[in-house]
């Protein structure tokens, strides 16, 4: 499962499971680019992968632009001539409100991050990977892309926006010797989950039977057997990393 030489791209890196994944990736082997809408916190991050003695490359970029996922991958293709490994981890968790009061700009905004990012990632890396015949894509989706969470409409939309997404993705590229799957974590112990409320913290760690949230450290391991060539028969499909939450 080592990584080494292989050039590995990881969406919200500066933080959470992002920079949890990335730092996976790069004790494994991998060289990282850390792609961030927070250029500091991206510069920050690859200093902790030069550290490591691996390359890095740092890009404030907004995934939900086009623009700046363009001029992301032309820097990395620049840097390194090649991409091996995209994370698709950026995300934004929107504030709380039912349907009927959801305003419609914030609405836009989560699935624009969510789903619209790992769509501009995918179309943006994915012809790099079919000229190289080969690559892996690891989408962050959610158990609430499968079960919903009440007050949490468009987050849990565009996580089973992006679990359909992988599935379409796993099929277009198979012939391709292009892998494409997803990871749907329940709760895990990250600034995402402490921006909520304490009610709805406790109620989403009620949901699961092991009775405790995830740890980062938990889902990078499971995004690293992915990416790496013991998962070389896997694709399309969603892993769940959710301590007994979800079973389908």
């Amino acid at each position: 499962m080592d990584l080494s030489g292989r050039v590995a791209i990881v969406t919200g890196a500066g933080k959470g499971l992002g920079w949890a994944i990335a730092e996976r990736l790069g004790r494994d082997g991998a060289n990282l680019v850390i792609a961030e809408i927070d250029g500091a916190s991206a510069q920050e991050k690859a200093g902790a992968i030069r550290q490591m003695k691996r390359e890095a490359l740092s890009v404030q970029m907004d995934v939900s632009k086009w623009a700046d996922v363009e001029n992301m991958v032309r820097q990395v293709m620049s840097k390194f001539q090649r991409i091996d490994i995209l994370v698709n981890n950026a995300g934004i968790l929107g504030p709380y409100f039912p349907v009927m009061e959801y305003p419609e700009e914030i609405w836009d905004q989560v699935i624009a991050v969510h789903l619209k990012g790992a769509f501009l990632c995918c179309k943006a890396v994915l012809p790099i990977m079919k000229a190289q015949g080969s690559g892996k894509v690891v989408n962050m989706a959610s158990v609430a892309g499968k079960e919903g969470n009440a007050n949490m409409a468009p987050y849990a939309a565009a996580k089973a926006g992006i679990i359909g997404l992988t599935k379409t993705l796993g099929k277009e590229m198979a012939a391709y010797n292009v892998q494409v799957n997803c990871v749907s974590p329940a709760l895990i112990e990250t600034d995402m989950a402490r921006e909520m409320t304490p009610e709805q913290r406790a109620l989403l760690i009620s949901k699961i039977p092991m009775g405790r949230l995830g740890q980062p450290e938990e889902v990078a391991a499971v995004v690293k057997f992915l990416v790496s060539d013991e998962a070389s028969f896997v694709t399309g499909q969603c892993y769940d990393i959710s301590g007994g939450r979800s079973v389908y």
